[in-house]
Formats: C-alpha cells, sequence, structure tokens
C-alpha cells in the first residue's frame, strides 16, 4: 500500500491514531491519573510548558485525549483538535478563547439551546454582542456582516426542524468582513458533512450524541488549525472542562465504529422518513434527504448523508401527539441522539 496515499475515512476511525499505540496492547490503556511523574527537573520543565502535552497533569492533556482529539481531527481535515467534557465545554473554550469585550458574533436564530443562551446571556455579561440571524437566508448573513464581527457562529443540520445553512456561501461573507467561521457538526457528523472543506475554520461536535453512539458518555470535540487550538488549549486549561480518561476511553471506542453505525443510521432515517411522509396521519416530515424538503438541493451539495434526526408534525393536537409519544413501541422518550437507541422528545412539552 502506498504510505503516502490518504486514507479512506472509515480506515481513519481505526488508524489515524496508530502513531499513539503503545506498540502492545490492542485496546488502549486508561490512564487513570490525575498527574504524571518525570524522570528529571529538565524533563519535568519540559512537560510543564509544553502545550497540550499528554503526560503532565490531566486538565491539561491525557494520552488518551490526545488520541481522541487525533481521530476526529483526522476525519474533519483539520490538523488539531481538543477534547473537553461536553459539547458546550468545547464550545465555551472556543467562544471564551476567541472573544473579547467590545466583539460582535453573528449566529444563527435557531441554535442548540445551549450556545443561544451562552452567546445571548453569558458572553453578553462580559461584553460581547450577538446578532441572531435566520439561517436559511444567506442574505441575511450578509446585511448582519456589514458591521464588523469577530466571528460567525453556524449550526447545520438543527434542531428539530434540520434547517441547513449554506456553510460554504456563509464562510465566504464571513472571511470577507475578516470574521472566524465556528460550525457544529454535531447532527450530520464528519462522515455525513465535512465543514472545514465549505470554508469554515473551527468545527465542534457534543461527542455525546453520534461520536460516542452508546447514550454512555457526555463529551465534546472542537477541531482546526494547529496554532489555533494551542490558543484554546490555554483558555480551556483555566476552564477545567477536562473530559475524564474513562469517557475519552469510551469516545474512541465509540468512534471505531462510526462509520458502520452512520451508514445505518442514514438508511433507516431516509426510509422512516419517507414512509411518515406518506402517512395519512402526518401533516409533515421535515428531514433533508426528502425531495419536498425545502432545502433539499442544498442538502445534496454540501452534505453525503442526512443523519438520523428529523421533525414530525401530525395532524393532531397536544393530548393526541402526547399519547402517540407515549405509545410508542420501540422508540424511547428521551432527549439527545446518536445512540443506538431511537429517541423521541414532544417538542410541545418543552
Amino acid at each position: 500500500m502506498d504510505p503516502a496515499r490518504p486514507l479512506h475515512p472509515d480506515s481513519l476511525l481505526l488508524h489515524a491514531d496508530d502513531a499513539l499505540h503503545d506498540g502492545t496492547s490492542m485496546t488502549p490503556p486508561i490512564p487513570w491519573s490525575a498527574t504524571f511523574t518525570a524522570a528529571d527537573a529538565d524533563a519535568f520543565a519540559r512537560m510543564a510548558s509544553e502545550p497540550m502535552h499528554p503526560a503532565y497533569y490531566t486538565r491539561y492533556g491525557n494520552p488518551l485525549h490526545r488520541r481522541v482529539a487525533k481521530v476526529v481531527a483526522e476525519l474533519e481535515g483539520a490538523q488539531d483538535g481538543l477534547v473537553a467534557a461536553s459539547g458546550m465545554g468545547a464550545i465555551a473554550t472556543v467562544a471564551m478563547g476567541l472573544l473579547r469585550c467590545g466583539d460582535r458574533v453573528v449566529a444563527q436564530r435557531n441554535h442548540y439551546m445551549g450556545t443561544t443562551r451562552l452567546l445571548s446571556d453569558v458572553l453578553a455579561r462580559f461584553g460581547v454582542d450577538a446578532d441572531f440571524v435566520e439561517q436559511t437566508d444567506t442574505g441575511a448573513f450578509a446585511r448582519a456582516l456589514e458591521r464588523p464581527a469577530a466571528m460567525v457562529m453556524l449550526e447545520s443540520p438543527t434542531n428539530p426542524d434540520c434547517s441547513l445553512t449554506d456553510l460554504a456561501a456563509v464562510s465566504r461573507l464571513a472571511h470577507d468582513a475578516g470574521a472566524t467561521v465556528v460550525v457544529d457538526n454535531t447532527f450530520a457528523t464528519p462522515l455525513n458533512q465535512r465543514p472545514l472543506s465549505l470554508g469554515a475554520d473551527l468545527v465542534v461536535h457534543s461527542a455525546t450524541k453520534y461520536l460516542g453512539g452508546h447514550h454512555d458518555l457526555t463529551a465534546g470535540v472542537v477541531v482546526g488549525d494547529a496554532t489555533t487550538l494551542e490558543r484554546l488549549w490555554a483558555t480551556q486549561i483555566v476552564l477545567g472542562a477536562t473530559l475524564s480518561p474513562m469517557d475519552a476511553w469510551l469516545l474512541l471506542r465509540g468512534l471505531r465504529t462510526l462509520a458502520l453505525r452512520v451508514a445505518r443510521i442514514n438508511a433507516s432515517a431516509l426510509a422512516v422518513a419517507r414512509a411518515l411522509d406518506a402517512h395519512p396521519a402526518v401533516a409533515s416530515v421535515s428531514y433533508p434527504g426528502l425531495e419536498r424538503h425545502p432545502q433539499h438541493a442544498l442538502a445534496l451539495a454540501q452534505m453525503s448523508g442526512f443523519g438520523g434526526v428529523m421533525g414530525i408534525r401530525l395532524k393532531a393536537g397536544y393530548a393526541d401527539t402526547a399519547a402517540f409519544v407515549a405509545g410508542l413501541r420501540l422508540a424511547r422518550h428521551a432527549v439527545s441522539l446518536g445512540g443506538v437507541d431511537s429517541l423521541v422528545v414532544h417538542a410541545a412539552a418543552m
């Protein structure tokens, strides 16, 4: 095999971290240690001063952190990555690491609620302004970027209506305005969409979802260029959103099967969406893989698969919809996504 030939994403999931393998165990050992020893004073000084050192102090980095970050970075086509204790830990690290008092962020009206609260409440208390625009209207981004902005925060697809943002077009507008583009790629996964190739600067994931894949961990990942990641690491070690070694191990294990799971999820979700779309009791189904989705053409242009989340509107009121959800045989009533169980949320009840 040509060693210079790029690996297929399916192979990257298994081999992107080979250089960090200890050479003996098939599965990585879990370094259950908050701190790590040094051979002498010089070695200790190097460990303490080297950014993202994998074996100095676990808040600064852990060997398993580096392996997970390497796999996700390679999948996204990024130079480097960081892991965090949750998706919001990753997003907060990006925001707090790159923004300062007086900066302005342009974001979507439809974001994960934690991201919206971070931008509209937490950062506002530190002098960062956020303007929210309609994500399906690229012109709205253009108008918002007529005023100076430091960052454009994007998420595509979004929950629960599966609206899309034209990542390439908005990235061009943002860069023309001198803004950094951050994309939450949780709902797509790197196997269905690669925002960096569409012009984004940083990509974040709630790895609790598809990347972990089993509803048994919370984690976040941010990937991008090495210089920016080193800057974000300096912020993260102060914020303390540290991923535990056990969750890092579970996440690495989950990543190994991501390609198989996403392929099945894509196929199953499209079949379910088509069946529901044809059902007389269903008013509408919002899923970008459906031809009637208003942004289906954009989905085909920037995605290779459409994921496992859809919004369903029944021809029923609140009580009948609640009864429908309660009567489902296999889907469990719980928040989150991307695991081995199908989950359902009655949005109106929230």
